[in-house]
């Protein structure tokens, strides 16, 4: 059984992760806020007793739940308000850059010319855009396995689905990518 301060350590160590997931899916920092918080509270009172091993999946399997929960009230909602416009405002001026908000953060990070530093902003600009691109099951099996360094029987069980389909969706995203990112000059 997990003790309220082994509770406490597990969530703030998947804190980040989780949002940077979340953000991902959502593409709205509020909403993103939101479901983690959701799960986390959820995570909490339902499965708080559980052994720490435990936690993760656990964790895993209710932001992907709180996450296609919020994704099925958007499809309500704009059903319902589809024409009233007036009633949704556009939040996201579309100037936030996950990833280099993120590596802005890295201390440890060297010194690099300006026009580096440009080129480099603007690659990660172009690999965020693009990893948005992907079909959401694809999105999400990539960022599991490749952003958060799950291994595919732990994406299989959060996503739940077979280890087959996680190694579908990942190499239908990396070819995706890869394509879209060397069309645009990109180089790995």
């Amino acid at each position: 059984m997990a003790t309220e301060r082994e509770l406490s350590d597990f969530l703030k160590s998947v804190e980040k992760r989780a949002f940077k997931r979340s953000l991902y899916h959502v593409r709205d920092e509020e909403a993103a806020l939101d479901i983690v918080q959701d799960s986390m509270m959820k995570l909490a009172e339902h499965y708080g007793d559980k052994p720490p091993a435990e936690l993760p999946m656990l964790y895993q399997r209710i932001l992907s739940n709180c996450t296609l929960d919020w994704f099925r009230r958007q499809k309500t909602r704009k059903a319902l308000f589809s024409n009233m416009s007036d009633f949704e405002s556009p939040e996201d001026d579309g100037e936030f850059d996950l990833l280099e908000t993120y590596l802005a953060q890295d201390s440890s990070q060297q010194v690099e010319s300006a026009e580096d530093a440009t080129r480099r902003a603007q690659v990660l600009r172009e690999i965020e855009a693009q990893i948005q691109e992907l079909p959401a099951r694809q999105r999400e099996a990539f960022l599991m396995r490749y952003w958060e360094d799950m291994d595919v029987a732990e994406t299989a069980a959060a996503m739940g689905c077979s280890e087959g389909s996680v190694k579908t969706h990942c190499s239908r995203a990396v070819q995706a990518l890869s394509r879209a990112l060397k069309a645009k000059g990109i180089q790995a």
